[in-house]
């Protein structure tokens, strides 16, 4: 669950160095720090103070430590629903593996009345027929004894609706459980509508047709973004040499130019500061493009 929390907020679970005198450990060396400071029990045992080699952070041993968490995380969730009514959300989740996955959320009314919306689990499928979407559906609600009767809702966003995958799970469900409900992602809706309020404003509607053309223009071909890529190199070499910027594990990562989407929360924003870091690099490739006369725009 840790993990998952860090990924929610765009953290690393694992920090890009993790010794002593690193700013970036992650979030659990960071976590340890935090109890060893806060208690006296916990600082006369962990990191430094462990006995040998039982400090219990090496790459393995951390996921074990999380997949353990994430099992009685989920193990509570499952005991404070117990046999009440529940609402399923999900959505397509890619990961670093590219694999295809189903990210599930259950959303209920506790026992004081609260409603709760929590994330249950990532489930990887081997495609995203509407039968095997169900079958990992079916599989999932099996292992923890959830009954698909008790599903009085099932949401999902309008992407998912345009594929068709998860409009035909929705139907399928419906036909062994009437009461479970369709409900389009409320917060999908406004960001859809967000963008269309946005642009409907003439300066920025040819803001963003232009950062689009741009984009396109310059990672049109590999040749391009190689070009890019060696100007953006050639760029910080010459920054390290004269000291702008500073050397260090984890630091000066290459960066690219993203494409905005319109069903994304914060898409517009990550393109726009790419952009800006890269600006100069972007000219360069401009510039080439215009002496070889091979795109006219």
């Amino acid at each position: 669950m840790v993990q998952e929390i860090g990924r929610w907020h765009g953290l690393a679970f694992r920090g890009h160095d993790e010794t002593e005198d690193s700013k970036n450990q992650g979030n659990l060396f960071r976590l340890l720090h935090f109890l060893a400071q806060h208690n006296e029990h916990f600082k006369s045992v962990i990191l430094k103070n462990a006995p040998g080699n039982l400090k219990l952070i090496a790459p393995v041993i951390q996921k074990d430590i999380v997949n353990a968490a994430a099992n009685e995380t989920t193990k509570a969730i499952i005991s404070d629903l117990g046999d009440d009514i529940f609402s399923v959300l999900i959505d397509e989740s890619h990961g670093v593996s590219i694999k295809e996955q189903m990210a599930i959320a259950i959303r209920y009314v506790d026992k004081k009345g609260y409603v709760l919306e929590l994330f249950l689990v990532i489930v990887h499928v081997s495609d995203t027929t509407v039968v095997s979407l169900k079958m990992a559906l079916e599989l999932l609600f099996c292992k923890h004894g959830l009954s698909l009767s008790r599903l009085r809702r099932q949401g999902y966003d309008g992407a998912s609706n345009m594929h068709g995958e998860f409009s035909g799970l929705k139907s399928l469900i419906l036909r062994e459980n009437e009461y479970a409900y369709y409900v389009h992602c409320f917060a999908h809706q406004l960001q859809l509508t967000l963008v269309a309020v946005a642009k409907n404003h003439i300066s920025v509607a040819s803001f963003f047709s232009l950062v689009t053309n741009l984009i396109n223009v310059v990672g049109g071909s590999c040749k391009r973004r190689d070009m890019l890529r060696k100007s953006q190199v050639n760029k910080l070499v010459e920054a390290l040499e004269i000291g702008e910027v500073s050397k260090g594990r984890g630091l000066n990562q290459e960066t690219s130019l993203k494409r905005d989407g319109d069903t994304r929360w914060g898409s517009y924003y990550y393109t726009l500061i790419n952009l800006i870091l890269l600006l100069s690099s972007v000219g360069d490739v401009l510039k080439v493009i215009e002496e070889d006369g091979l795109n006219p725009e």
